[in-house]
């Protein structure tokens, strides 16, 4: 059964060209995934409190077909759609006036804290019958990375305190707009779609260093820590402000 939450997006989730930004985007989204739980029966903190467990994100990709700007009253909806062993699916819609505006589909997986295990999805302290998946066929299925010696190292970004949660790593929704930092003429681009794929944990005071290449629509970057372990891979899909208008 869909889950849904209305909110109407802050001025301060926007950006310069008054477009909410890609993590704040995505930040309802997740917001309305935890709301789900508790509507199911238990939230975040509880799961990690008492049961000693943590969802983390392997994977997201979003579609975003129009903009969204502040003041708007919009609908997000989410419904997990399907599980396999230790991963399990989640899907989103955000509509405005009915209309659907951004889709996104996302796998996660549930660890034991204590020692890092995973957990299968048929053991979380709570069932939901899934429902129909979302296919996004304008982003790639799954992604095709080069090298980081076939990319051009662009910059350094430090962890700092504004990036990390309870876990003392960055937290996933930090990773889109730290990215667009790193994109050439960013102010005169819209993020129309993104795929984001998480590897490794970022901790509190790490470097990452920043890789990017372009690519048909848009640019392929990748985050590593100092020894060379990826932590996130990523496209971001572009469109040309100039050109919408």
């Amino acid at each position: 059964m869909k889950f849904a939450k209305h909110y109407i997006t802050k001025w301060h989730d926007t950006d310069a060209n008054r477009q909410v930004r890609p993590s704040a985007l995505v930040t309802y989204l997740q917001e309305t995934a935890n709301e789900h739980l508790i509507h199911l029966g238990i939230s975040l903190d509880a799961l990690r409190d008492s049961h000693g467990l943590a969802f983390i994100l392997g994977s997201i990709s979003v579609c975003i077909y129009k903009p969204l700007f502040s003041g708007e009253e919009i609908e997000v909806q989410t419904w997990t759609c399907g599980k396999r062993g230790y991963r399990h699916n989640r899907c989103f819609r955000i509509l405005r006036a009915g209309e659907t505006v951004v889709e996104a589909t996302s796998q996660w997986a549930l660890i034991n804290l204590a020692d890092g295990s995973l957990v299968k999805i048929e053991d979380m302290p709570y069932h939901v019958e899934p429902e129909e998946p979302i296919t996004l066929p304008s982003l790639p299925p799954r992604l095709r990375m080069p090298s980081m010696a076939e990319m051009e190292q662009v910059g350094e970004r430090r962890i700092v305190y504004s990036d990390i949660d309870y876990n003392g790593h960055m937290n996933n929704t930090r990773y889109p707009d730290m990215l667009c930092d790193f994109v050439p003429d960013i102010r005169e681009k819209r993020v129309s779609g993104m795929v984001l794929s998480y590897r490794h944990e970022a901790a509190f005071g790490h470097t990452l260093r920043v890789f990017s290449t372009p690519t048909d629509g848009g640019y392929l970057l990748c985050t590593a820590q100092e020894d060379g372990t990826v932590c996130t891979e990523a496209f971001l899909q572009l469109s040309d402000i100039s050109l919408e208008n």
